[in-house]
């Protein structure tokens, strides 16, 4: 047999391969045996839809609650904030006026009184200038522009003062007369100042405070005139040592017959002066007290008579004033003049002592006295 005709050997077969594991199937999967899940029930889905409703409400609410919170701090702060910078003005213009009014008591005259209080109102402007930079909330726009009068009022007067204080040094009794007269008017403007200040700024605060439910605020109080006193021109006359003629007398025409005073004596503690050419030696101090003794001589009773004394001739001229309220017709009257400030020790100096003239008082001969003086220690 040939090789071709050998028979075929038998065709080898390959085993057979294991069948492989089926994978599990897994919800979602993307596999094509992938089992699907189903929606959930409705009543499931209302409960998580409730749910995320109510989450959504209350960050909503915190949210609203929160920015409240947020603003009323805000404005309560602003409230307090506001009252607090009005204290600290108010307390600054308190010290405006103690200095406005130590200037006034204390002696200078002229230019030197006039550089004083024209550096007191550059002060009270500052003032101003504060007031109207506050950051003001809504519910103090009313206060606000009260107390923005108050600060103008205040400042507008002590510059009226400031212009008329060498009229009121005036030698011309007419014109420091009228001098006297302004400025008591313009103390007028501190009194009109406080009366704002206490009837409308204060209680306009606190009613804003109230209204907010702010409470433990202290609202500052303002009190600018130091005394009532100085309404009158007879004080401001007094204490600027005005050579006003009859200020603080009225105008009414005098009661017929006769009116007017008569000077009797001045004495300085234990030495009593003498007129004329005679040197008087007064013992020099800081409290020097001239003591005028003089009388009615008319038939009336006399009220707000006026007693100056001057001291001249070495340095700047010292003027004193003393008003006696009251003077019985016929009787002796007397006034205390202190000096207030200390005399030039050692230098010669002439003293001049005035008691004014009253309406109705023809002679004025009796009314007057000069000393020739040396103040010593």
């Amino acid at each position: 047999m040939s090789f071709f005709d050998e028979g075929d050997e038998p065709t080898r077969q390959r085993p057979a391969r294991p069948p492989r594991p089926r994978r599990p199937a897994t919800a979602g999967g993307g596999g094509g045996g992938a089992v699907r899940t189903g929606a959930p029930d409705p009543q499931t889905a209302r409960v998580r839809q409730a749910v995320a409703l109510g989450i959504g409400a209350l960050v909503l609410i915190l949210l609203v609650v929160g920015i409240r919170g947020c603003l009323n701090t805000a404005k309560e702060n602003a409230l307090k904030d506001y009252n607090r910078e009005v204290g600290t003005i108010v307390e600054n213009s308190a010290q405006v006026s103690r200095q406005l009014f130590d200037a006034l008591n204390g002696g200078a005259r002229g230019e030197d009184l006039q550089v004083t209080l024209n550096q007191v109102r550059l002060v009270a402007e500052e003032d101003v200038d504060r007031v109207k930079g506050l950051d003001v909330p809504d519910e103090m726009q009313a206060a606000q522009r009260n107390l923005e009068l108050v600060m103008n009022l205040r400042e507008g007067a002590i510059g009226e003062i400031a212009g008329l204080v060498p009229d009121v040094g005036s030698d011309t009794p007419a014109t420091a007369d009228r001098a006297v007269r302004r400025v008591a008017g313009e103390m007028q403007a501190f009194l009109a100042s406080d009366v704002v200040y206490s009837q409308r700024v204060q209680p306009l605060i606190a009613q804003a405070l109230s209204d907010e439910e702010i409470g433990g605020q202290n609202i500052p109080s303002s009190r600018f005139l130091q005394s009532i006193g100085w309404l009158e021109p007879g004080t401001v006359a007094d204490r600027l040592g005005a050579e006003a003629a009859d200020t603080g007398n009225d105008n009414r025409a005098p009661a017929p017959g006769r009116h007017g005073h008569g000077l009797s004596s001045v004495s300085v503690g234990d030495v009593t002066l003498q007129p004329g050419q005679v040197n008087n030696r007064i013992p020099a101090g800081s409290n020097i007290v001239f003591r005028v003794a003089f009388e009615n001589q008319g038939e009336h009773d006399e009220q707000n008579v006026s007693v100056t004394v001057q001291v001249t001739g070495s340095g700047r001229p010292i003027t004193r004033r003393k008003r006696v309220q009251l003077t019985r017709a016929g009787t002796a009257a007397e006034a205390e003049v202190p000096l207030g400030t200390a005399p030039p020790v050692g230098q010669p100096v002439t003293i001049r002592v005035t008691v004014a003239k009253v309406p109705g008082e023809e002679n004025t001969d009796n009314n007057r006295q000069t000393y020739t003086a040396l103040f010593t220690r």
